[in-house]
């Protein structure tokens, strides 16, 4: 390995590396601002700070800074449910209709794309495993195409600012046919929602509560929630696009709440740091377990993270492209399971995980190298229907690149070429 050696192991040359490469996507426009961390046997290795958490107000990223995680929401919910599955309150192979009747008697398109009103009876419920792997045939509007896509958005409204209860968001998303039969195929829904409201009924007390007690609160993730209080909001960073019409960065933050919103689903809504989230990343990574506190057992963990996936379900696309060339999906989580297949996306060792979320946040925890790595920005994709369809928008060439860089980076200063 070339160059001095710094803290974990890496070099300090190819440390110095990350930054230098990240800075021009500031200086070019495409992206405010990063946080990244690596952590490596037991020591934080690097964390990085580059461009502006608001623009328009001259504040910088700083290691605190808050970032709404989207769908780093996930995984955390798939270890709620895993929780009680560990207590003996509930079974992966349970149907969900044991304690959500509003599924029941569910329909399913005849095309994923065609008419909502050709449909037939689906073939069993929906499982809590099919919910854990995207299998239950539910959608999301931006991850779909045609009438069940705008469906989504009329019957359940903005997926980004929902005024629903989850009792009544629940009972319209079961009005609503699925893409196709529960098990059949991935994908990517609001099944992880439904998994979180299955937490709260299963438990007895709201979500956000469950999540609280269980496992934010007890992992020291003190400035994880789905709002952000008046004393803490200085610390956020605000949310970008790039304006198509004029190819320039555009300020689309949401507002503020003044509590806790009514509606806090486990498919995303999480607003957390990096420090916060390297917390559950690690303990993931320890096998559910930190600094002496046990979350699950290392046999449910080693379960969570073992790809659920058939050959037939990996081999359609995701989003467009081959996702799962060298990756599959276990329970709420992604692992690699060929990473010379998953080189053309990143970079990671075999059984590295992680989930990424919809503004740009993206983790991975890899048990080869005993490291996390975090990358934080605040770039939105598009969320309407048929959304999937332009994932380029809203997002130029070099802060697309700037994440695989980021990753192939971090293990080119370990000294691997991945």
């Amino acid at each position: 390995m070339d160059g001095d050696q710094a803290l974990g192991g890496f070099s300090s040359e190819g440390l110095a590396a990350i930054p230098a490469a990240l800075k021009p996507v500031i200086e070019a426009g495409d992206l405010s601002g990063f946080v990244t961390l690596l952590w490596r046997k037991g020591e934080i290795a690097q964390v990085n700070t580059i461009g502006h958490r608001d623009v328009a107000g001259g504040l910088l990223m700083t290691r605190d800074t808050m970032f709404r995680i989207a769908s780093m929401t996930k995984p955390i919910t798939s270890i709620a449910a895993l929780m009680l599955m560990e207590e003996g309150k509930l079974k992966l192979d349970d149907p969900i209709t044991k304690w959500m009747p509003e599924f029941k008697d569910m329909k399913v398109l005849k095309s994923a794309t065609g008419p909502l009103d050709e449909t037939y009876p689906a073939p069993r419920d929906i499982t809590v495993n099919d919910l854990m792997t995207h299998r239950s045939g539910l959608a999301y509007g931006f991850t779909s195409v045609g009438p069940i896509a705008h469906a989504h958005e009329e019957v359940l409204g903005s997926p980004l600012l929902v005024l629903h209860t989850s009792d009544e968001w629940l009972k319209r998303l079961a009005s609503l046919p699925l893409s196709y039969p529960p098990g059949e195929r991935f994908h990517y829904s609001h099944a992880t929602d439904v998994l979180g409201f299955l937490v709260g009924r299963v438990a007895g007390l709201p979500y956000r509560d469950f999540i609280m007690e269980r496992i934010l609160k007890p992992l020291g993730m003190n400035d994880t929630d789905f709002w952000c209080p008046p004393e803490k909001r200085d610390r956020m960073a605000k949310l970008y696009r790039i304006d198509p019409a004029t190819d320039q960065m555009q300020d689309i933050s949401f507002p503020h709440t003044d509590a806790a919103p009514v509606f806090c689903a486990g498919g995303g809504g999480l607003i957390s740091t990096a420090d916060d989230y390297l917390k559950f990343a690690r303990m993931m990574l320890a096998g559910g377990e930190l600094d002496g506190v046990r979350y699950v057992k290392r046999e449910t963990l080693d379960l969570m993270l073992t790809n659920q996936l058939t050959p037939e379900q990996r081999a359609i696309p995701f989003m467009g492209i081959p996702f799962w060339l060298g990756q599959g999906f276990g329970l709420g989580a992604s692992v690699i399971t060929d990473p010379e297949k998953q080189a053309w996306m990143g970079a990671g060792s075999k059984g590295s995980f992680g989930w990424p979320g919809a503004f740009g946040t993206w983790w991975q925890a890899d048990p080869v190298e005993d490291m996390v790595m975090i990358y934080l920005i605040q770039n939105s994709m598009p969320l309407g229907p048929e959304a999937a369809s332009q994932l380029a928008t809203g997002q130029r060439m070099g802060g697309r690149a700037a994440l695989p860089v980021f990753q192939k980076l971090t293990y080119a200063a370990l000294g691997k070429a991945l």
